[in-house]
């Protein structure tokens, strides 16, 4: 009964998350304002149409560090709450028609103590794990020392930046990008937009002549010349600041480069007379009617200008609902979730293998089904991104992250199905997990899907060369992770002598003489095969990724190598992988040693990858991340300790003491 019990665990928890999915996937119900169709509305900014949703998600990413404003508090144990959030679109729109209000959400991220003290923020903010967001009311008194400390900063080179000053510059340019969106729909100071336009679109025929006349010399009236002047100003001041370009070409024939910013439209409306777009009129009554809490009103115009939109652009209207769809949907988050558990259940089950072998296999099983699950999620979340941007999975460090976790899991999948011990799902789980959360950090640096440099824009080599050599990436990593598995279950457990079989891991029997004892291999050598096995994997992809860069190199500027960095570090890779190959082949090294070479494939491998762009030089510097530096330092360090781990002796090893009379392995 208990087996039968045990076995229904691994499908109820893949239900479990599995239904959670699927609400996901319900559709939401609209509140009063029909604030998810308004973040639906497709916008344009940085070379690309976005959804509103997608510009304020950005926005709040660079400016607070989350993609959501949370309205209510709660303690970090309290996680079955779910406290209420302003949304990236809701906060958008409250920013741009209701700033007052906007000016006391916390939304800006100081956790430097000196910065705090030098802007007198102590006992001021908010603090959550040990992070502090003040609201904008909060900094008005330091804003003059914001800007004047900030505009210094921009002197120094951002690789020669303090931590101090890496701060300052971040927070002067959250300010900057607060105030450009502040102004993107109205100016700051306006309470009744739609009364403000009608008013300007009054004055504009007698202001028109009074400027004319004023500088032809000619008498002119002016009070029709200062009034128009009044709307003139802020709108000019718009054009210059506005964040999104919020109007569409009217009319659709037009070139997409020609959206305009709310304060472009009006301003060219009353300086050339250039008739205003439809737009322009129901997003001032979209705004009126946010302010003075019109529900009606606002639907009403919303709905007007997005069945316009379908009718005149509907690219643009089906782009902005395909892109809200996958923002909501979240699903690289979701990944995180299930691999952390899956990743929990499998070194529940090799921990427990020893003293309960029946429920170790019941959480193997539910880690497998996970990761699955997962991968699953994680396809369909890397397929709808290649879709929305019309190209490969891979053209920025962002998505080379989200690419090479979900690689790296694919092969962990495989080696679980090969060999039902756990580790094939504990590795799969712990990379896919580590690599989407490097991908969320980058994510906090601005827009994922920004437009691709002009030697990026060609798709076939985008799907050739950079895949390939993304799929030699990921091999190393799944390498390496497998050598640290080693070294760590080696040393502090015995289960590298313990049998692999049908059945799984099992106990040794009292026969058994660790490695070179019995028919079944022990996992410490089903391990070293997996790891075999993928190197050659590795050196196959990497090796043929670095040619076909090579041909794109020649096809792009002439040569087929110029030692540049980001070559050198593909090269690299193949060569340490071939060191690896050849070592283990002329009987230089035995298990351990390929373990810690492997493990060193990690440092080799990251260098390559972040490593050779954080040097600002060569024509491969883009993605460049001098914050990474302290990050990837720290894990290049890790790397070694665990190698001076598997240095040691063997009779420090659980696993392997019994072989410590006997010669020492490589």
């Amino acid at each position: 009964m208990k087996k039968r019990l045990l076995s229904l665990v691994p499908w109820a928890l893949a239900a479990v998350f599995a239904a959670e999915i699927v609400a996901i996937l319900l559709p939401k119900k609209e509140g009063r304002f029909h604030l998810q169709e308004f973040g639906r509305t497709p916008v344009l900014l940085n070379g690309r149409l976005q959804p509103i949703d997608s510009v304020g998600r950005n926005a709040l990413l660079q400016i607070r560090g989350t993609a959501a404003v949370p309205l209510e508090e709660k303690k970090s144990y309290e996680f079955w709450k779910h406290p209420k959030k302003l949304k990236a679109a809701e906060w958008m729109l409250e920013a741009m028609v209701r700033p007052e209000l906007a000016d006391t959400r916390p939304v800006f991220l100081i956790h430097h103590p000196d910065l705090i003290n030098e802007l007198d923020l102590r006992g001021k903010g908010r603090e959550k794990s040990g992070l502090f967001y003040f609201s904008f009311n909060e900094l008005t008194n330091s804003l003059d020392t914001i800007e004047k400390e900030g505009r210094q900063v921009q002197g120094v080179e951002s690789q020669n930046r303090t931590a101090y000053q890496k701060q300052v510059a971040k927070l002067h340019n959250a300010l900057i990008l607060y105030r450009r969106v502040k102004n993107s729909l109205q100016p700051e100071t306006t309470r009744d937009f739609a009364a403000e336009l009608a008013a300007f679109t009054n004055s504009i025929p007698a202001g028109v002549a009074a400027v004319r006349a004023r500088e032809a010399g000619l008498e002119h009236d002016k009070a029709a010349f200062t009034r128009f002047a009044q709307f003139l100003g802020p709108y000019d001041q718009m054009a210059r600041l506005g964040y999104p370009l919020l109007i569409p070409p009217s009319p659709p024939d037009r070139k997409a480069e020609q959206w305009q910013t709310m304060g472009q439209a009006l301003f060219e409306a009353g300086v050339h007379g250039a008739p205003l777009s439809p737009a322009v009129g129901w997003y001032a009554t979209m705004a009126s009617a946010f302010a003075q809490d019109k529900s009606e009103s606002f639907n009403e115009a919303l709905g007007q200008y997005r069945q316009w939109l379908a009718e005149r652009l509907p690219s643009a209207f089906s782009k902005g609902r395909q892109e809200y769809f996958f923002n909501n949907l979240q699903a690289f988050l979701h990944c995180m979730i299930i691999y952390l558990c899956a990743f929990l259940l499998a070194a529940g089950a090799m921990f427990t293998v020893a003293v309960w072998p029946h429920g170790a296999e019941a959480l193997r099983r539910s880690a497998f089904y996970l990761v699955v699950l997962g991968c699953v999620v994680h396809t369909a979340g890397l397929i709808f991104r290649m879709w929305l941007e019309r190209r490969p999975p891979v053209t920025n460090l962002y998505s080379s992250a989200v690419a090479i976790g979900w690689m790296s899991v694919v092969l962990g999948i495989f080696l679980e199905r090969f060999y039902r011990v756990g580790i094939g799902a504990a590795a799969a789980s712990l990379v896919g997990f580590i690599t989407l959360i490097i991908a969320h950090n980058l994510a906090l640096g601005g827009d994922t899907m920004e437009m691709l440099r002009a030697v990026l824009d060609t798709n076939f080599w985008l799907a050739t060369h950079v895949v390939t050599i993304t799929l030699g990436y990921a091999a190393n990593f799944v390498a390496g992770l497998l050598g640290i598995l080693y070294i760590l279950l080696g040393v502090f457990t015995p289960l590298l002598s313990f049998k692999v079989g049908p059945a799984g891991v099992q106990p040794a029997g009292p026969g058994a003489s660790g490695s070179n004892g019995g028919a079944s291999p022990d996992l410490g050598q089903a391990l070293t095969r997996m790891v075999y096995g993928i190197i050659c994997f590795a050196m196959l992809f990497s090796f043929v990724g670095t040619v076909l860069g090579g041909i794109w190199a020649d096809q792009s500027w002439g040569r087929f190598w110029g030692w540049d960095p980001k070559e050198n570090g593909a090269l690299i890779i193949v060569l340490w992988n071939a060191l690896i190959l050849h070592a283990r082949w002329d009987g230089q090294i035995r298990e351990r040693g390929l373990m810690n070479l492997a493990i060193f494939g990690n440092i080799v491998t990251a260098f390559s990858w972040f490593g050779v762009n954080m040097l600002g030089i060569g024509l491969h510097s883009y993605g460049f991340m001098d914050a990474a530096f302290k990050w990837l330092s720290l894990f290049f360090v890790s790397q070694v300790v665990l190698i001076g781990l598997g240095c040691l002796p063997f009779q420090f090893w659980r696993s392997r003491r019994s072989e410590a009379a006997g010669p020492p392995a490589a």
